[in-house]
């Protein structure tokens, strides 16, 4: 097996070797049997389109190193049971996967939802029995759960579809999952990244159907996200207050979505939407626009070498998302560790770029940062949030998919 066709020529096969090796060992101590099939689903780094995925905007969204291992046996009783160390088995009888309100914001739910959206599309799925490790950093922002949803959608495409799923089909029936089954209204960007791979600029004009062109990240720069702090489980209002506001923006001109209204549009009447709807509507509609035009301005300059000019693109991202979009800080609460990192990185950058990651309002922050730089950036920002909450990442060039 090339782990490098997975991970990237720059990772370091001699962590994931041990890994491997506990994860096969207890699948075999527990289970009795061998697993037959290994598979890798990573975690993604959001570079750019900070919440505009679910208005049908523009994103560019990586896949990188760190990821969900999973040993896996195919079996005939017609139930899945997945084991995590340290969690309680998920076991789901396949044979009722509808929607279960108590599990609403577990994993069980992620799991039956996408068993749910395979079975509705008219596939006939069977059971598994996989055992994860996963060293997709937790509460970073990077997609632990999207990660986790993609696995078993490859796991049943794998071993019951013949691979009939292409990577945009897995994404969805993921978002599916997460919005109906576990009740986060996401859009698309999480799923898409993690599930197609590489560095990869999304269009999500045709949600379901988005456009996708694949970049080479710029050579000599490193991504470091640090998890600033902050516990995501109380912010899901939060998260939806912004794809709310941004659709009453569009529902002024008779659109459901942003990607339906013009930019100039908007501008020039001002004055009538803000009798409808609030300041803040407005300015996290005006981001919308100027973040997808980041977005393209950014894919121009990697495709032209000019790493300036998409650096800047990345910082004029998470300028706007300070003040325009305002996630980077949960509304009256006076603890900011989101601002203090982006802002700490700021003073220590001299040839990068720092923006929030993700979801925001608590968690982590997104550093493109030089390879020269990168020690001290990081020794920086390790007294201030800890060891564990620093982490150095690099663009793997798959999504999730069987390894062996």
């Amino acid at each position: 097996m090339n782990f490098y066709d997975y991970y990237g020529d720059g990772y370091n096969v001699d962590v994931l070797k041990p890994r491997l090796a506990k994860l096969l060992n207890a699948f075999r101590n527990i289970e009795g049997v061998d697993a037959d099939f290994l598979f890798s689903s990573p975690g993604r780094a959001e570079i750019l389109g900070n919440h505009t995925d679910h208005n049908h905007g523009k994103v560019l969204v990586a896949s990188i190193s760190c990821d969900i291992l999973a040993a896996v046996k195919k079996t005939d009783d017609n139930q899945i049971k997945i084991c995590s160390e340290g969690y309680s088995p998920i076991i789901i009888d396949l044979a009722d996967t509808t929607q279960k309100q108590n599990e609403k914001g577990t994993s069980s739910a992620l799991a039956r939802g996408v068993a749910h959206a395979i079975k509705d599309r008219g596939f006939t799925i069977g059971g598994f029995t996989a055992f994860l490790t996963s060293n997709v950093f937790k509460g970073a922002g990077v997609s632990s759960s999207a990660a986790f949803e993609v696995l078993v959608a490859e796991i049943f495409n794998v071993l019951y579809l013949d691979g009939r799923l292409s990577a945009v089909d897995k994404a969805v029936i993921s978002q599916y999952s997460e919005n109906v089954y576990f009740g986060k209204p996401c859009g698309l960007l999480d799923q898409c990244g993690i599930a197609i791979g590489s560095l990869s600029a999304l269009d999500f004009c045709v949600p379901t159907n988005p456009t996708i062109q694949k970049y080479d990240m710029p050579k000599g720069y490193s991504l470091v996200i640090t998890n600033t702090g902050g516990d995501h489980a109380s912010l899901t209002s939060h998260y939806a207050a912004i794809r709310s506001e941004m659709e009453s923006v569009a529902g002024v001109f008779g659109k459901k979505v942003l990607r339906e209204v013009d930019y100039r549009e908007l501008l020039d009447n001002i004055p009538l939407v803000r009798k409808s709807v609030c300041d803040r509507a407005v300015l996290r509609a005006m981001h919308f626009f100027e973040e997808n035009e980041r977005v393209e301005r950014a894919c121009l300059a990697l495709k032209d070498g000019n790493v300036k000019g998409f650096l800047n693109a990345v910082n004029e991202s998470g300028l706007s998302s300070l003040i325009r979009l305002q996630n980077c800080s949960v509304p009256s609460e006076l603890s900011q560790p989101v601002v203090l990192g982006i802002e700490l990185s700021r003073n220590i950058i001299k040839d990068g770029a720092v923006r929030v990651h993700g979801g925001g309002f608590a968690g982590s922050i997104l550093a493109i940062v030089s390879d020269g730089e990168r020690d001290f950036y990081v020794s920086q920002m390790e007294k201030v949030f800890g060891k564990e909450n620093v982490f150095t990442a690099h663009v793997r060039p798959t999504g999730t998919a069987k390894m062996a």
